[in-house]
């Protein structure tokens, strides 16, 4: 019998892939490729492209070792074709498999490409996940508004995490009260558990140096898991020793210290390395034990079944077109500080400097700081998304598109978001030490010195008055702002455009 091939992407480095589970090790041949088209489709970090090349080579070896039959193809290798498709037509020419096995990829681009083969694919559905797409469009069905808490009760439900017969832990389902602490004055711990590149690191820290060392970001030290084993380690030194102070510190930002209490363990999440549930499993047991509070483990797991389910839902549920939505028709282009250029916000500095040292930042960074500011000055949703696609090491289209052009940028229109996260320079000084290095003022309101979410908070609000001003979360707001002196919105709607005039004219600013 002729065999088939089974496509392993990088971001599928799972033994427990559908498309595995599918197929038969005696006869079935696994294809797997490092390719331009995956590599540079925009321009990743170089971190982000180390981490999965590594880890996919380390997984293919593991495969082999378990009796499967691998060609793997390295991007530097004279034959390769350059894209996921072509690997596929080169081995079935080489095999003569005329079948191709595969586990959905999680990005409509890739799942069009495979669609259109000139092969027979059979596309098998990525059980990784705990809903189902269909699950997921059954829970949406009629309803006027897909909020992110009650499906995450339903995960829940089905899972067990964290319930006591039919009622969550602790009486509440969500402890996120307890979770908006700020920056506290000292954080112990050294951050996540890191690892030295071993020689198949080194090799690949080597191509991806000579290929892609243009690109933005540092790529040393790269000090990622790239295998399990590696990322067990990092899932329980996370559990050990940040898990129980995570929840009362998710929020806060400190420019020394990066990590704070958070796990950075998505990246081997999203890539297979881990499987969702079972680090849930572990983080309940920590709290079962007694060792963990329960605010850090509900924030900690409805992160990942609530929110991460979420997302992908969304992603499938809205289409191929999601991420070209942009319902306020921002059309600023993205600012050069984006890419390191010099600013004068020490929060965007900070945040920007880090995402280019270890191709992260947490979700408040992103949120509040970096999305906060492209929301504000109205960027382009469509070069926001792009960029936070290129700059993390966790940043696939599938959760990375709704976060921001959902959650972050609201140009879906609020199908994700019930108001737009915006906010003036007050909740980063309160929630960080950033201000205080600025050379803006956050107490100040208008004038060169004023801190530019001041001016920016103003401008987009009174901007976009049609759309939000009979919003539940966002009508105060306005009220406020018409209670303010006539001359007063003047002045900062002048400054702001002043401001603006500037950043568009290439200024420091």
């Amino acid at each position: 019998m002729v065999a088939r091939l089974v496509l392993v992407l990088g971001d599928q480095l799972s033994t427990s892939l559908s498309a595995l589970k599918a197929a038969d090790k005696a006869r079935d041949v696994v294809v797997m490729a490092e390719v331009a088209a995956e590599a540079s489709y925009v321009r990743h970090h170089p971190k982000k492209i180390a981490l999965i090349f590594a880890a996919m080579r380390k997984f293919a070896a593991t495969l082999e070792k378990d009796g499967w039959d691998i060609r793997y193809t390295q991007l530097d290798d004279m034959e390769n074709a350059g894209s996921i498709v072509g690997e596929l037509l080169r081995r079935a020419t080489q095999t003569g498999a005329s079948k191709v096995i595969a586990t959905e990829p999680g990005e409509w681009r890739l799942i069009q490409e495979l669609e259109q083969a000139p092969l027979g694919i059979d596309i098998l559905q990525d059980d990784r996940f705990i809903a189902s797409h269909g699950e997921f469009e059954r829970w949406a069905d009629g309803r006027k508004a897909l909020r992110m808490e009650y499906f995450y009760r339903d995960m829940r439900r089905k899972t067990g995490l964290l319930m006591e017969g039919d009622k969550p832990a602790g009486d509440k389902w969500n402890f996120d009260h307890d979770n908006r602490k700020p920056a506290p004055g000292d954080v112990a711990g050294a951050g996540p558990l890191v690892f030295a590149p071993d020689d198949t690191v080194k090799d690949v820290l080597a191509l991806v140096e000579a290929r892609f060392g243009e690109n933005f970001g540092d790529l040393h030290p790269f000090e990622f898991a790239t295998t399990r084993a590696q990322a067990l380690k990092a899932l329980a030194h996370f559990v050990k020793h940040a898990l129980p102070r995570f929840g009362d510190y998710q929020d806060a930002m400190l420019s020394a210290k990066p990590y704070l209490y958070h796990a950075v363990i998505s990246p081997y999440i999203n890539i297979g390395l881990l499987d969702p549930l079972e680090v849930c499993q572990a983080v309940e047991d920590a709290w079962k034990a007694g060792d963990v509070p329960i605010n850090a483990a509900e924030g900690f797991i409805r992160q990942i079944i609530g929110w991460r389910e979420y997302v992908r839902g969304i992603y499938f549920l809205e289409g191929p077109d999601y991420t070209s939505r942009n319902v306020l028709g921002h059309d600023r282009a993205l600012p050069a500080f984006y890419w390191g250029a010099e600013t004068r916000m020490n929060c965007l500095s900070h945040a920007v400097d880090q995402t280019r040292a270890h191709a992260y930042a947490h979700h408040i960074q992103r949120l509040m700081v970096t999305g906060n500011f492209a929301l504000l000055a109205g960027v382009s949703p469509t070069a926001v998304h792009e960029w936070y696609l290129e700059v993390y090491a966790d940043a696939f289209e599938w959760v990375e598109a709704p976060n921001t052009v959902g959650m972050s940028q609201f140009a879906d229109g609020g199908i994700i978001a019930s108001k737009p996260y915006v906010s003036s320079g007050a909740y980063i000084n309160r929630m960080s030490d950033y201000c205080k290095g600025c050379a803006y003022k956050v107490a100040v309101k208008t004038g060169e010195d004023a801190c530019p979410f001041n001016l920016l908070y103003w401008h987009f609000l009174d901007r976009h008055r049609d759309r939000f001003k009979n919003n539940a979360r966002t009508g105060n707001m306005y009220r406020t702002w018409d209670r303010m002196d006539e001359d007063r919105r003047e002045t900062v709607l002048r400054d702001a455009e002043s401001w603006l005039a500037k950043l568009d004219a290439g200024e420091v600013v």
